[in-house]
């Protein structure tokens, strides 16, 4: 049982100092995570004032599948939750980890139904409760905050793609290792010190015993820290005493994995932590530790890998031939039966923790910004959707000034940094954009006030260049810099679109044009000549109108999220098509999104580009319903967008 730390019933609230200290920290932590930051201050600080708070020990069943809806909002404060779902009498199986910051709860509490998961806690952990009341009465008021809950629903892919995937696309011959292995199976033995053992005796330990890291007990032999070869370097580069006990230099936090949970959770938990070393435990006792190293022996090669190389590159140089391993990344995960919404997100873990590598070697060379600046990307990156490497989709949004010479070393410097970052990136193999939406082309590296003319234009004037530029950009998403810059551009675009309807008219009529390639009996419409013969192009006529589509919905619904996924789960409680669709909707996008990336990596295996055009002759039969059913939502859907836009359509 969960261990209240404020007696039941009791909030946080002023008083005494300690309570008093209680409260700031509260208010400080929702202030520094989503969706609170985006509230006032006098709602941020009632909300704090509401809260209580819980400890749940690791293996701790905080909501069962199955048993009644969560009566709170939990905020996890300290520790890690994973969430597992129990699909017809199979074994449950572990969806999502979350972390500090994030929340779980939500999606039961208002639907007031059973719960759809099962959520225990995976590390020690501590957590905020927002009581049911206060948490429907914070969204009711506050429609950014209902937002971005809602964009957290769970989503499921029905048997037909599972099926599919099964039949096809899971290669046959691998072993997927990463998928199927426990990590019980590959924790090495854990040596230990107590925690007054010198810093000397701990090294030689370490030496003695040829491993990377010990586990620091403290003086109930308990773990209290973990010491790795980083920390040893850190005292001889500072010059510390190798006599001062061990515990001085240990880190302190401790992540965790059970000896069952499969090593690909293993790695997930190493990218969201960023750590190399993780206890095993089997039973409640400590079993062993892996490394990312470990890892990487399982299968050659790591995602884990991947990112600490990057991280610790310091020239440009030095990041190429790290990039250039990245196919053998996704491939692996392909090979090994992950779904497209998993590959896509570490490939955008990768790809936002190269461009920010990107940019501070790019700041260490031109010195500090003289005004801050945010970098965006959008597109298939800004939708978090890229699959194997594909062109540049990017700009800086830089802060107004009044000075006119602020303005000309604004324009100097971000059109110097610019051409180093887009060069930069291209050397590391991400290719220039043919139709130049990139950040060092001057049209695209704009103070706020110009970006913000830029839209009132394209939205108050909608001609078809207009309504195409603007298409791309309302897929921005922030990934370096002050993100506060993109927020303010969004808020204002959004405000425009309210007062110009006729705006999404146009924008409707445009995206109809693009067609599924499917004729009037589900046969499949293929190119009759040239290069693609008998081929269709999967992105431009599956994968795009379905993006499109959904676009549409979101800027209607004032839904701010770019991901599609995201903005399909949160237009489920806001549009009506979407509310009547959602599930089928998911699906196909899913679908026609794993079928492009096994098509690219068969065409990579070939030793050819990767592209986006698809013979269906080489599909299925299943494959192929699957992909007519598709094609035929994605129509249906067309027809639902020209009758709804019907009286604004030109």
């Amino acid at each position: 049982m969960p261990l209240t730390i404020n007696p039941p019933g009791k909030k946080i609230e002023q008083g005494d100092p300690a309570r008093i200290m209680i409260l700031e920290e509260a208010i400080n932590f929702l202030k520094n995570n989503p969706p609170f930051h985006l509230l006032e201050e006098p709602v941020l600080k009632d909300v704090a004032r509401s809260l209580s708070m819980e400890f749940y020990p690791r293996g701790s069943v905080i909501l069962k599948q199955d048993g009644p809806p969560s009566e709170a909002v939990r905020i996890i404060k300290k520790g890690s939750v994973k969430i597992l779902m129990r699909t017809e009498g199979e074994m449950d199986s572990v969806i999502d980890f979350r972390g500090e910051g994030d929340s779980f709860g939500f999606v039961s509490l208002v639907a007031g139904d059973r719960q759809k998961t099962t959520v225990i806690a995976a590390d020690d952990s501590v957590c905020y409760i927002l009581g049911r009341d206060r948490a429907l009465r914070l969204i009711e008021a506050n429609p950014a905050v209902a937002e971005f809950f809602m964009s957290h629903l769970t989503r499921f892919v029905d048997r037909t793609f599972e099926e599919m995937r099964g039949r096809r696309l899971s290669y046959s011959g691998t072993d997927r290792l990463l998928f199927t292995t426990p990590a019980g199976d590959i924790a090495k033995e854990v040596i230990t010190v107590s925690e007054d053992t010198t810093i000397q005796e701990a090294a030689r330990v370490m030496t003695a015993h040829s491993i990377s890291s010990l586990i620091i007990l403290n003086g109930s032999n308990v773990p209290a820290g973990i010491v790795t070869d980083r920390d040893l370097r850190k005292v001889v580069a500072n010059a510390r005493s190798l006599t001062e006990p061990v515990k001085y230099i240990m880190s302190i936090s401790l992540i965790r994995v059970d000896a069952g949970d499969s090593c690909f959770e293993a790695i997930m938990k190493m990218i969201r932590y960023n750590i190399h070393h993780m206890l095993v435990i089997k039973d409640g006792e400590l079993k062993g530790i892996i490394t990312n190293h470990d890892l990487l022996l399982l299968q050659g090669t790591s995602p884990l890998s991947f990112v600490t190389d990057i991280e610790k590159q310091k020239t440009v140089e030095g990041l190429a031939p790290v990039c250039a391993k990245m196919n053998n990344i996704i491939g692996l995960l392909i090979q090994e039966g992950a779904k497209a919404g998993s590959v896509t997100g570490i490939i955008t873990e990768i790809n936002d923790r190269l461009l920010k590598k990107v940019i501070e070697i790019a700041e260490e060379e031109f010195g500090h910004p003289p005004v801050p600046y945010c970098f965006i990307v959008f597109g298939s990156e800004g939708r978090k959707e890229q699959t194997f490497k594909t062109d540049q989709d990017n700009a800086v949004i830089y802060a107004d000034t009044s000075s006119a010479v602020a303005k000309e070393e604004a324009k100097r410097y971000f059109g110097a940094l610019t051409v180093f970052i887009n060069d930069s990136l291209a050397q590391t193999g991400f290719p220039s954009c043919p139709a130049d939406f990139m950040a060092n082309n001057p049209k695209w590296c704009q103070p706020l006030g110009s970006w913000k003319d830029y839209f009132e234009k394209w939205i108050t004037r909608p001609m078809p260049d207009a309504v195409l530029k603007s298409l791309i950009f309302f897929d921005m998403r922030p990934v370096y810099g002050k993100f506060s810059l993109c927020d303010e551009l969004r808020s204002f675009y959004f405000q425009l679109l309210a007062k110009n309807k006729i705006f999404l008219g146009h924008m409707a009529n445009m995206i109809v044009r693009n067609s599924p390639p499917i004729g009037f009996f589900k046969s499949f419409v293929v190119e009759k000549s040239g290069e693609h013969k008998n081929e269709f192009d999967l992105k431009l006529r599956g994968v795009m109108p379905l993006n499109d589509i959904v676009r549409l919905f979101a800027l209607e619904s004032g839904v701010k999220l770019t991901t599609t996924l995201d903005r399909i789960s949160a237009l489920k409680a806001r549009h009506p098509v979407v509310r009547e669709y959602h599930d089928e909707i998911v699906h196909v996008f899913e679908l026609i999104m794993m079928l492009r990336m096994h098509c690219q990596y068969e065409q990579i295996k070939e030793g050819r580009s990767p592209g986006n055009f698809i013979n269906p002759d080489r599909l299925s039969n299943l494959e192929k319903k699957s992909v007519r059913e598709a094609f035929h939502l994605i129509s249906k859907l067309q027809g639902m967008v020209v009758e709804m836009y019907k009286p604004l359509i030109v």
